[in-house]
Order: structure tokens, then C-alpha cells, then sequence
């Protein structure tokens, strides 16, 4: 791998998350914002219990100051169908084409301890593996700019802006209440299917990252980390009827097999994939532990993007600078979960469980914006 590390002293930008019709619910998603694209002078943030979508417009004061305001929430379910009311885990967010998408982990997950429980039942605890069944999304929605505001708002259905004969739908990719069209074909994967069934932050499988370039959709694995190497997944979709989104085959086998999926390795040092997305021709990576332990992150990039193929290994993945130190600074606090370009090409990042001196008041908090150019 190479380390051509630079200087990257971020600049923080708050965001008021504030809403006077559920403030407590505010609280709560600035201490789990999983993910964030920005769409024009909007960002969506998504956070873990969440079942909609947070969009914030930039707003200049003078001559460059500026800040993340105007919070509007987005429910999903009135856009695709969700199995229940349990959390999605949108874990990655992106854009492309009037289209945003989203995906939750796809993972199981273990309990967690109650300290107020007796011991008995903290060690049963950690024996019980759940399903959420709504972590079992990959959906797009339309997301087209306001002519009015300026805004970008998000529909069920709409014409498309630049060509009235293109019917834009909301879709989700095909599957049941514990898998995905995706999640059950790796289930027999020679890579992958030892891993299905160990829970996200265990390198269970779990779907951290995700960009869309055209028809190539790109998901960051945060596990399985295999003897080191991560790994992204490519798919491709077509709407096969109203509301839902089917497979393509792109991918082939050594034996001539085709494939539904590609494969693609990088060299982290160990390290899984925490976020993806695409600037200029570049993919940029948020790098951390697989487990749920306190550790660097840091930003790779891959210049030029993944190629073209069934399968790819790439041993050079250069690392660029270090987002958050983990333990070095205050131990369990700044996770970077999310990462998205801004205008001017810089890097707006965003953390799970920040630090208290990021945050504001009772619901606002400050995130980081690093200079970048590719």
C-alpha cells in the first residue's frame, strides 16, 4: 500500500438538527449518523434506529460562513415498502441520476449487555442473535431539485427532469424478510458464505459503503476482512416491475459461469470499509476495524476507480490521510461513519458517536469538513 499521507486539518461546520415537532428524536440522531450524500446545497444524513431520511441545506452568512440547517425528515415507508417497523441500519447513502440510494447492513446482530440485568441474563445476552428485518434494503428513490427552492426532494414517481419520455419510480431490490437477492447468493459463495451467519461488528458480513457510478453499484464491506483484505461488491439492477429492482448478471467465472455480482479485494491492512464514494474519476474510502473496537480511520483512495472486471485484487491502494485516531483521542467517540464531496471538492465527514465537544445545545452538533483535491 502506499502512504503518501498529507496535511488534512479539518475545518468543523455545525449542523442544527433541531426540530421543534420531535426534539428528542433530534438528540438521538446526532449521537448515530451512519451516512451522508449531498445532493446541490442539500445533504441526507441517515442514522442506525432510523426509518427515514434527514436532509439539511447549506446556508452561507457573509462572505464564507457557513452551516448545515433547515432540517426536514423523509419517511421511508412512504416511498418503499418496509417489512416492519425495526430499524433499516442505513449504513451507506449515494447519488446518481435523480436517483438516491441507500442501503441498510444486511447483517445479523448480537445483543448487547444490560448492565441493570442480573449476571445470568448478561450471558444470555450475548448468545442471542436478532434479525431486523428492515437491514435488508437496497432501495433508490428519486431525488429531484424543487424549481422553486432549490431544494431536492424525494417521490415515489416522478418524470424525469431532462427527459419527459423516463418515468423515475422508487424500487427495492428483490428479497425476503432475512436476506436480499444479493445476501442469499453469497450465502453460497466459496468467499463469503462462512460469514453469513456471524453478526455485523464479529467480520460477520455487513454492508458499510456505498457509491453508484451509471449502472455500477458498489458496496464497501466493513466484514469479512479475509487474511486482511477487504472486499467490494458490484452489482447491477433492472426494474422488473413497479417498486422493485432484479440483478443483472455482470460478472464470470473461471468456467464460464456468469454471475450476478463482482468481486473486488483491497489491501487495508486489515482494515474493513467503512463508507465509499466516488470524486471525479477517483474512489475515495473510509477505512476502520471490522470489530467494534476503537482504531484509526483513515481515507484511501483509488485512482481512477475500480476496473472494469468479473474480478479485481488491487495491492496499492493508496492511503491518503487519517480521519479519526480512535482510543488516541477519547476512547469509543468519533467513529467516521460518512463521507461526500462538497462543491469546491472538499471532503465533509461525519461521525458516530462524537465526541462531547462536538456537540451544541440539546440536539446540534459540529462535524468536520478536510481540504481535499485529487
Amino acid at each position: 500500500m502506499q502512504d503518501k499521507t498529507i496535511d488534512a486539518t479539518p475545518k468543523r461546520i455545525q449542523f442544527y438538527l433541531n426540530n421543534e415537532l420531535n426534539p428528542l428524536q433530534d438528540a438521538k440522531i446526532r449521537d448515530d449518523i451512519s451516512s451522508v450524500v449531498r445532493t446541490g446545497k442539500n445533504i441526507w444524513i441517515a442514522f442506525d434506529e432510523s426509518l427515514g431520511l434527514e436532509r439539511l441545506e447549506l446556508v452561507t452568512f457573509g462572505d464564507s460562513e457557513q452551516s448545515f440547517r433547515n432540517h426536514t425528515h423523509f419517511p421511508l415507508e412512504e416511498y418503499i415498502d418496509l417489512v416492519d417497523d425495526s430499524e433499516v441500519d442505513i449504513e451507506g447513502l449515494a447519488y446518481d441520476n435523480y436517483y438516491l440510494w441507500l442501503t441498510g447492513s444486511q447483517s445479523k446482530k448480537r445483543n448487547d449487555v444490560d448492565k441493570e440485568d442480573d449476571l445470568k441474563e448478561q450471558i444470555d445476552d450475548l448468545s442471542e442473535l436478532k434479525y431486523d428485518y428492515n437491514r435488508y434494503t437496497l432501495a433508490r428513490i428519486p431525488c429531484v431539485p424543487n424549481k422553486e427552492t432549490g431544494d431536492w426532494e424525494l417521490h415515489k414517481e416522478i418524470q424525469h427532469p431532462e427527459n419527459e419520455e423516463i418515468t423515475l419510480r422508487a424500487a427495492k431490490l428483490k428479497g425476503g424478510k432475512k436476506h436480499t437477492q444479493l445476501s442469499k447468493k453469497l450465502g453460497k459463495d466459496k468467499h463469503f458464505k462462512e460469514f453469513m451467519d456471524l453478526p455485523c461488528k464479529e467480520n460477520g458480513f455487513d454492508i458499510e459503503g456505498l457509491a453508484v457510478d451509471g449502472e455500477r453499484i458498489f458496496l464497501g464491506m466493513r466484514g469479512p476482512v479475509l487474511r486482511g483484505w477487504a472486499t467490494i461488491i458490484e452489482i447491477a439492477v433492472k426494474e422488473t416491475k413497479k417498486g422493485k429492482l432484479k440483478l443483472k448478471k455482470i460478472g464470470e467465472e473461471k468456467d464460464g459461469k456468469t454471475m450476478k455480482y463482482r468481486k473486488h479485494f483491497l489491501d487495508l491492512k486489515g482494515m474493513g470499509i467503512r463508507e465509499l464514494c466516488l470524486q471525479t474519476d477517483d474512489l475515495l474510502i473510509l477505512g476502520g476495524p471490522t470489530m467494534d473496537l476503537d482504531g484509526t480511520i483513515s481515507l484511501y483512495r483509488i485512482k481512477g476507480g475500480l476496473e472494469d472486471a468479473s474480478y479485481s485484487i488491487n495491492p496499492n491502494v493508496e492511503r491518503v490521510f487519517d480521519v479519526a485516531k480512535g482510543a488516541e483521542i477519547e476512547r469509543g467517540k468519533d467513529k467516521a461513519e460518512g463521507i461526500t464531496p462538497m462543491e469546491n471538492g472538499d471532503l465533509l465527514v461525519v461521525y458516530d458517536a462524537p465526541k462531547d465537544d462536538r456537540l451544541i445545545g440539546e440536539a446540534d452538533i459540529e462535524m468536520d469538513i478536510f481540504p481535499y483535491r485529487s
